[in-house]
């Protein structure tokens, strides 16, 4: 299919998303988790982010985001993430916010973990994450990748985690709150452990 046919993300809606993965619902996903503690510099950080309006738009989200995986990131050196990625699937295409692989000086698949940032419309930024995820998955499986990938909705202070195996299942977390940080950061950890593990048999 060429790209100009090609659907963007942007324009699912979630019931089209569902349908676009074969889904009837997600999931509930308990995920296992230890709560991590922040560092000085962390609570430093979002000390001085309070200069910056952080409820106004998506780019302001960001900061917020951006600062949590800033932290987490500390303890995985085999990753990496790219901001604003332009993605095709197979007859979908679109920009991801945030999208996570392993740390080279170039992306290239395995495509681990999509994040979308959202002001607050999270129904939209699932249905997004969703067909970002899946986009991702069949780019891995074209390049020998077989491997499920995780996704994360945020708006800055609340996020949802996702899981799409290969089967098709998609598992979705609860909403977390950043005022309970240490469960925000320790599930980012947790997610990026998973994403971390699948490396070493591809590379």
């Amino acid at each position: 299919m060429s790209e100009a046919r090609k659907r963007n993300f942007s324009k699912f809606n979630q019931r089209e998303a569902y349908k676009k993965l074969g889904l009837r619902e997600t999931l509930k996903w308990q995920i296992d988790f230890e709560p991590l503690q922040p560092s000085t510099f962390f609570h430093e950080r979002l000390r001085r982010l309070e200069y910056f309006d952080l409820t106004l738009s998506e780019k302001g989200k960001e900061l917020l985001i951006d600062a949590v995986f800033e932290e987490v990131l500390v303890y995985h050196q085999q990753l990496k993430i790219w901001k604003g990625v332009p993605i095709e699937g197979q007859d979908t295409a679109g920009v991801l916010d945030y999208l996570l692989a392993e740390r080279k000086g170039y992306l290239d698949c395995p495509f681990l973990c999509v994040v979308e940032a959202k002001k607050d419309d999270f129904v939209q930024g699932e249905a997004q994450c969703l067909v970002g995820m899946n986009a991702c998955q069949w780019m891995n499986v074209q390049a020998g990748h077989p491997i499920d990938i995780y996704g994360i909705v945020s708006n800055g202070d609340i996020w949802v985690f996702y899981w799409l195996d290969q089967g098709g299942k998609v598992y979705k977390t609860l909403p977390y709150s950043l005022a309970n940080l240490n469960d925000v950061l320790g599930i980012c950890h947790k997610v990026f452990s998973l994403c971390e593990a699948a490396l070493p048999v591809l590379s």
